[in-house]
C-alpha cells in the first residue's frame, strides 16, 4: 500500500475460485479475516485457537495488527451484502503502521456442509513511498495451488509467472526477476528465511522479461530445496516497485511401486498393472501407462486408470525382440508426477487372429462379430478401444511397410505410390523393369488393408473425452490408425478430421488448466493427426497414392435418385468429363476426383482451424526466447515466442534444410510492442487445390501472431524480399540428362548457326525454367540464346532474342554441369521457348572467357554456320512458387523463384507471409529444331504428309456430321408445359416418362393420362409437344403439369395412347414414369416395365399403374433396367450415339 493512511480492501467474495463450479458463488460461504504482524509475531491466540481480525480479545504475546489505531472505533468495515455477508474486507487507513509487513489469513467454511473448508493469504507492505502497484500471478491458475502462505509448485513442469503494472506506468527502466531460495526456521522464528539463489546463470532455459518461466530442470536439478520465491523488480526513475510468489514443492507420490504380469503374451493377453502403497498427502489422481520399444520420444499412453490395479493390452514389442518398455506415470491431485519404470515385458503379434480379422473385414463375413478383436472393440471403453487401435494400427502399419518395400525392389518407383516421410533419406533408385504383377499384388494388399482402417476408425469417434489423458490416448491412436495415409478412405478421412477437431476444441477448452507437459503431448499427437490426413486427402489428388478401391466404387455407385434428381451433382456429366471425352472411364474417374476435391476442401478448412484451437494451447507457456518443438516423421510444428526486435533479419530453420529468412525491414502490423510467436509448419506434401505442378513439394508455413492470438500481417519490401527454401520428397526421380547428337548435323548445308530446341512453356500458373548443359568436351566454351513463342535469331543484321549468356569453362561447376535459369517473372503469357546453342570459337574463347575485361560486355556474334565439334547433354525443368490463399486456390503473385533453386529444392522470394509450395516438373527432351529444319522437305516425308492431309479432310467431314446430329440433340432437350395447361392453375408437377429401349419401343401414337391422388385427380391430359418428336425409344420426356391445387399423395397414373401411329410406331413400352411435385420435391415412381400394345403381351394399351413401394423399387427387374440403361447408355459412348 503507498502509505498507511490508505484503505486496503480484502475482496476474497469476488476473487476466489471454486474448481468444482464455473463461477464463484460468494453467498455460500461464510468468511472469517486473521491477521499477524509478519516477521515479530505469530497471529493472536489465545490457548491456540486463534483471534479473527475483529476480536476484542488481548493476545499478551501476539498484539493485533490493529493495536495502532487511534481514537473510537475498530478501523474495519465488512461487506454488509445481506446475502453474503463478510466476504470483503476494508482495513481503513491509519489503522496500519508505516514501514511493516502484515499477513492477513482468510478462512471460508461452506454454508451448507463445513467439511469444505478454504484458506487464503496475503502478504502487505506498507511504505510511506509512493511505487506503483505490481501484480504477479500464474499464467496457469490451476499450476498455482494455495498452500498455506505458499503456492504449491509441481516439480516435474514448468512454472509461467505473469506480472501488470496497476495505474500509471511511465518512465519505467527495467524490470528484473530474482529466485530466492527458502529456509524454515519456524522452531526459532515465525516467518521464511531467503536465500538469493546465485546459480542462475547455469539455467539458460529460464526466461526474464515481464513474464517468467523457469522450467522443470531448475526444480528436479535442486530437490533439495523446497521452497521458492519469484520477485518481479520494476524500477522506475524515481522509485522501485517489487512484488513476488512464494512456492513450496508439492512432493510427488511416493512409497510405492508397480509391476506387470505376465511378463510374456500376445496383442489380445490380458496383463495386469499393479501400483500399491503410493502415497500423496494431496491424495492419487490416476495412473498412467506408457510403452515403447526402442526409442522412448516415441512412447506412447496405453491406459489411465483412477485405480491402483487395472489390466491392459499391450501392443506388440520390438520386431526382432519382441520386448516392450514400460512406464507408469503416478499422478497427484495436484498433478505432480512420480515416474516408475516396469520390467519389459514380451508381446508377440497375434497372426491367426488379425489375419482372421483382416480375411473377415475385406470379405464383408458376417461373422466379424465372433472375432475377439472386434468384441473388444465393441465394448466402448476407451481404454480398451485405445489398446486395440493402437496395437492393430502398428501390426498394420508393419504390413504396409513390408508391402511398400516389397513393391519398390519391384521396380515400382517410390514417388508413385507413397509420401516420403520428413527427415526420411533418398531411396535407392532401382533401374529394373517394372513388375506389373507386384503392383497388381501390392494394389491388392493396398485395399485390403484400407478396408479395414475404413472398419476399425468406426470405433474410435464417439468415445467420452474426459480429461487430457484421454484426449492423448485418443489422439495417439487416431495417429497410429493413419499413418500409412496411403490406405485412408474418404470415410476414415472424414471421420477422423472430425474427430481430431473435437479433440482440438475439448483441448482449448482446458488449455488454461492443465500443465505444459499435458498440452505438448496432447497438441504434438493432434498435429499429426491433422498432417496425416492431409498428406491422406490430397496424396491420391496429386497423384502421388493410388485411388482406392472402395472411394472409386462408393463415388460411382448408382444414386437412388439417378434419374429424378435434375440437380444431382452424381448424374451432370458435364461436371466430370474431360472436354468432350464422355466415355465412363473418364466420367468414373473424374467423378472420383470431384468427390475427393470436395473432401480435401473440407478437411483443410478443418484443419485451419484445429491448428488456430492448438496453438493457444502452447502459447500460453511460453515465453519470450522459448520454444516447442514437435518433429516427427508425420509433421514438423515449431512455435516459438520472440520479441518483435529479434524478428528482424531472423533464420527460421525447419526440418529438411526447410527455412525462412526474415529481412532486416519490414511492415508488422500489430500494436504489441513486447512479444509475438512465429508458429512454423512443414507437411510432408502440399495441397492439390488447383495446382498439380507441386505434387512433388513439401508444404512449409510461417504464420505470426500476437498475444491475442491472432495472425499479424508481414509486409517485406520488393527489394528485400523474404527468402525461403522449400524441399521437394527425397524421392523425386530425376531422369537421365539427354543426349544431343549436334555432331551427326552439318551446319554449313542446313545454313544453321545455332542448335534450336522446342520446349512448351505453358501453365496455368507461372513457371520459372532451368536448365542444365553438360558438355562431353569440359573445356569447350558455348553461346546460349533464347526467345519467347518464336526462333531467336543472331547474327550481324538480326538481333531476335530475349536473352543469351556465355558458358565458359572456368564457370563449370565440380558436377562440369553449366547452369542457367529464367526466373518465373517472365514467363508468363507465353505458351513456348526456343533457344538456341552453339560453340564459341578459339578466337571467341580468348575474347570471352580468358579476357576477363570484356565479359558479358557485348554479344559474340558471326555469320558463319559452325559445326559442332562435341556432343553434349540437356536436362531442364520447371519450377515455381506458389501460395495457398484463403480460397485454398495456390497463388503466385508476389512471388519470385529465387537462382538457388535446384533438382531437389526451391528458393522462393515472397513479401508476405502464409502456406508455400514449390513446384517442379522435369520436361522431356526438348524438340531438336535443328534436326527438323534439315529434313523438314516433302521429297523425304511424302507418307507423313499424305496421311496429315488424309486424316483432316475425314475430320472435316465428321465435324460437319456431328454438328448436324446435335442440332437434332438439341431439339430433344428441355422441358415441356403442357399445352392443355389452365393459366390460372398454379400448383405444379414434373412428369417424366421413360421409353424402353426394345426394338420397336417408341410410338406415334397420342399418349393420355390421369394423375389421382388422396385428395383429387387431374382430368384426362394429353402429352403433347409441337416442337420435338415424343416417346423415342430409349428417350426421356419431361413434362410440366399444372393443376388447381395439390392431388395429396399419388395414389396411381392411369395411362393409354390411342393406337393411331402407323405400323410399328403404334404400339409402345413403356419403363416407368417418375412425378415429382415442385413445391416440396417428394418423388413418386410409376413402374410399368410393360407394352402397350394390341399386338404383344396381353393385348393392352391401357394401364393403372399404382404408386410404387419401396420394396418394389428394390426389385430385380427394375434395378437392372436402371443400371443397364447408366451403363450402356451413358458408359459406352459409341452406343450412345448409334442406338437413338
Amino acid at each position: 500500500t503507498r502509505g498507511d493512511q490508505q484503505d486496503l480492501l480484502l475482496d476474497p467474495g469476488t476473487f476466489s475460485v471454486d474448481p468444482d463450479e464455473n463461477t464463484f458463488d460468494a453467498t455460500k460461504w461464510k468468511y472469517t479475516y486473521y491477521c499477524r504482524i509478519y516477521d515479530l509475531y505469530n497471529f493472536p491466540n489465545i490457548q491456540g485457537i486463534l483471534l479473527s481480525i475483529d476480536d476484542s480479545t488481548i493476545d499478551p504475546y501476539n498484539p493485533s495488527c490493529l493495536s495502532n489505531r487511534s481514537g473510537n472505533g475498530t478501523g474495519l468495515i465488512f461487506g454488509n451484502l445481506t446475502l453474503s455477508p463478510n466476504s470483503s474486507l476494508t482495513v481503513l487507513g491509519g489503522s496500519l503502521q508505516a514501514n511493516q509487513i502484515y499477513q492477513f489469513m482468510v478462512y471460508m467454511e461452506n454454508r451448507k456442509n463445513s467439511s469444505i473448508q478454504g484458506t487464503g493469504y496475503v502478504f502487505v507492505t506498507v511504505q510511506v513511498t509512493h511505487p506503483q502497484l505490481i501484480a504477479v500471478g500464474c499464467v496457469i491458475s490451476t499450476m498455482c495451488v494455495p498452500n498455506l502462505e505458499f503456492q504449491l509448485l509441481n516439480p516435474t513442469t514448468q512454472v509461467a509467472l505473469f506480472t501488470l503494472c496497476i495505474g500509471t506506468c511511465t518512465n519505467l527502466e527495467s524490470i528484473k526477476w530474482n529466485i530466492y531460495q527458502g529456509s524454515d526456521n519456524s522452531t526459532s522464528s515465525n516467518y521464511t528465511q531467503w536465500t538469493l539463489f546465485n546459480n542462475t546463470i547455469l539455467y539458460e532455459n529460464i526466461w526474464f522479461f515481464c513474464n517468467f518461466t523457469a522450467t522443470d530442470q531448475l526444480f528436479l536439478n535442486n530437490l533439495q530445496i523446497s521452497l521458492w520465491r519469484f520477485e518481479v523488480v520494476y524500477t522506475f526513475q524515481s522509485a522501485i516497485s517489487t512484488s513476488a510468489l512464494n512456492f513450496i514443492i508439492n512432493q510427488p507420490p511416493s512409497n510405492g511401486s508397480c509391476s506387470i504380469n505376465p511378463h510374456n503374451g500376445t496383442i489380445t493377453t490380458l496383463f495386469n498393472i499393479t501400483c500399491p502403497d503410493w502415497y500423496d498427502v494431496d491424495g492419487i489422481e490416476d495412473y498412467s501407462l506408457y510403452t515403447w520399444t526402442t526409442d522412448i520420444s516415441q512412447r506412447t499412453i496405453v491406459a489411465f486408470s483412477s485405480e491402483y490395479n487395472f489390466q491392459v493390452r499391450l501392443p506388440a514389442g520390438d520386431n526382432g525382440t519382441s520386448l516392450l518398455n514400460l512406464v507408469v506415470y503416478v499422478r497427484d491431485l495436484l498433478n505432480s508426477i512420480t515416474q516408475v519404470n516396469i520390467s519389459s515385458v514380451s508381446v508377440m503379434k497375434n497372426s491367426e487372429i488379425i489375419n482372421d480379422l483382416i480375411d473377415k473385414i475385406t470379405n464383408s463375413s458376417s461373422t466379424i462379430t465372433n472375432n475377439p478383436i472386434i468384441r473388444l472393440l465393441s465394448s466402448g471403453n476407451q481404454n480398451i478401444v485405445g489398446q486395440m487401435i493402437i496395437a492393430l494400427s502398428q501390426e498394420l502399419n508393419q504390413i504396409s511397410s513390408e508391402n511398400l518395400d516389397k513393391a519398390i525392389s519391384n521396380g515400382i518407383p517410390a514417388v508413385d505410390i507413397s509420401v516420403s516421410l520428413l527427415g526420411s533419406q533418398r531411396l535407392q533408385q532401382i533401374s529394373i523393369p517394372m513388375n506389373e504383377s507386384a503392383l497388381i499384388d501390392y494394389n491388392i494388399e493396398l485395399n485390403s488393408l484400407a478396408n479395414v482402417r475404413d472398419y476399425l476408425v468406426t470405433f474410435i469417434t464417439d468415445l467420452l473425452v474426459t480429461t487430457s489423458n484421454s484426449i492423448i490416448l485418443q489422439s495417439s491412436s487416431l495417429v497410429q490408425l493413419t499413418q500409412a495415409t496411403n490406405q485412408l478412405t474418404r470415410n476414415t478421412l472424414m471421420l477422423v478430421s472430425n474427430r481430431c477437431y473435437e479433440l482440438s476444441a475439448a483441448l482449448y477448452a482446458m488449455f488454461e488448466k492443465i500443465s505444459y507437459e499435458d498440452a505438448q503431448s496432447a497438441s504434438n499427437q493432434l498435429f499429426q493427426c491433422a498432417s496425416n490426413i492431409l498428406n491422406g486427402v490430397n496424396g491420391p489428388l496429386q497423384g502421388r497414392t493410388d485411388v482406392l478401391d472402395l472411394d472409386y466404387s462408393q463415388a460411382n455407385a448408382i444414386s437412388t435418385d439417378y434419374d429424378t434428381d435434375l440437380e444431382s451433382e452424381w448424374s451432370n456429366l458435364n461436371l466430370f468429363s474431360d472436354g468432350n471425352d464422355f466415355s465412363i472411364e473418364t466420367i468414373e474417374k473424374n467423378r472420383n476426383i470431384y468427390y475427393q476435391k470436395q473432401l480435401a476442401n473440407q478437411i483443410n478448412s478443418q484443419v485451419t482451424e484445429m491448428i488456430s484451437l492448438l496453438t493457444p494451447s502452447l502459447n500460453i507457456h511460453l515465453n519470450i526466447g522459448q520454444k516447442s518443438i514437435i518433429n516427427t516423421s508425420q509433421s514438423f510444428v515449431s512455435l516459438e515466442t520472440i520479441s518483435i526486435q529479434s524478428l528482424k533479419d531472423r533464420l527460421v530453420r525447419q526440418v529438411e534444410n526447410a527455412q525462412f529468412h526474415i529481412p532486416s525491414d519490414f511492415i508488422l502490423n500489430t500494436t504489441s510492442n513486447s512479444s509475438i510467436s512465429l508458429r512454423s509448419r512443414v507437411d510432408p506434401l502440399a495441397s492439390f487445390a488447383n495446382f498439380q505442378n507441386t505434387n512433388l513439394s513439401r508444404s512449409i508455413s510461417l504464420s505470426i501472431i500476437d498475444q491475442n492470438g491472432n495472425e499479424v500481417s508481414f509486409q517485406a519490401h520488393q527489394n528485400n524480399p523474404i527468402q525461403m527454401i522449400i524441399p521437394r520428397d527425397p524421392n523425386v526421380l530425376i531422369p537421365s540428362m539427354y543426349l544431343q547428337n549436334v555432331t551427326s548435323i552439318n551446319s554449313t548445308i542446313n545454313n544453321l548457326l545455332f542448335s534450336y530446341h522446342y520446349i512448351n512453356t505453358t501453365s496455368s500458373l507461372p513457371i520459372s525454367v532451368h536448365f542444365e548443359i553438360h558438355s562431353l568436351n569440359r573445356s569447350l566454351a558455348y553461346l546460349f540464346i533464347y526467345k519467347f513463342d518464336q526462333t531467336p535469331q543472331l547474327n550481324s543484321s538480326i538481333n531476335l532474342i530475349d536473352g543469351w549468356t556465355v558458358f565458359c569453362p572456368f564457370n563449370l561447376t565440380i558436377d562440369n554441369i553449366y547452369r542457367y535459369f529464367i526466373d518465373n517473372q517472365q514467363t508468363p503469357g507465353h505458351q513456348s521457348l526456343i533457344f538456341g546453342i552453339r560453340e564459341l570459337n578459339s578466337t571467341e574463347i580468348n575474347n570471352y572467357c580468358l579476357n576477363s575485361s570484356s565479359i558479358n560486355t557485348s554479344l559474340p556474334i558471326t555469320d558463319e554456320p559452325y559445326d559442332f565439334t562435341s556432343n553434349y547433354e540437356l536436362l531442364i525443368y520447371t519450377s515455381g512458387c506458389y501460395y495457398l490463399d484463403e480460397n485454398n486456390n495456390w497463388k503466385s503473385d508476389g512471388l519470385t523463384v529465387g537462382p538457388l533453386t535446384n533438382l531437389y529444392e526451391t528458393e522462393c522470394l515472397s513479401t508476405h507471409l502464409t502456406s508455400f509450395a514449390g513446384g517442379f516438373i522435369v520436361l522431356p527432351a526438348p524438340i531438336n529444331w535443328s534436326y527438323v529444319f534439315a529434313n523438314a522437305d516433302f521429297s523425304k516425308n511424302k507418307t507423313v504428309y499424305l496421311t496429315m492431309i488424309i486424316t483432316s479432310i475425314i475430320y472435316i467431314i465428321l465435324m460437319i456430321y456431328a454438328r448436324f446430329k446435335d442440332k437434332e440433340d438439341i431439339e430433344k432437350l428441355g422441358v415441356t408445359p403442357l399445352a392443355d395447361n389452365n393459366k390460372s392453375d398454379h400448383y405444379y408437377y414434373q412428369i417424366l416418362v421413360f421409353t424402353g429401349q426394345r426394338t420397336n419401343a417408341g410410338t406415334d401414337s397420342k399418349v393420355y393420362f390421369v394423375l389421382s391422388g388422396e385428395n383429387d385427380q387431374t382430368h384426362t391430359r394429353l402429352f403433347a409437344d409441337p416442337h420435338r418428336k415424343l416417346f423415342q425409344r430409349g428417350g426421356i420426356n419431361s413434362f410440366i403439369i399444372a393443376v388447381p391445387k395439390s392431388l395429396g399423395l399419388l395414389n396411381y397414373i392411369r395411362i393409354w395412347h390411342d393406337n393411331s401411329g402407323e405400323g410399328s410406331s403404334a404400339s409402345w413400352f413403356l419403363k416407368y414414369i417418375i412425378v415429382r411435385d415442385l413445391q416440396t420435391l417428394d418423388k413418386s415412381y410409376f413402374i410399368s416395365q410393360q407394352w402397350f400394345a394390341v399386338e404383344k403381351d396381353d393385348g393392352r394399351i391401357e394401364r393403372i399403374l399404382p404408386i410404387a413401394s419401396e420394396a418394389e423399387m428394390q426389385e430385380f427387374s427394375y434395378v437392372l433396367s436402371k443400371k443397364a440403361y447408366h451403363s450402356i447408355s451413358d458408359g459406352h459412348l459409341w452406343f450412345s450415339i448409334f442406338s437413338r
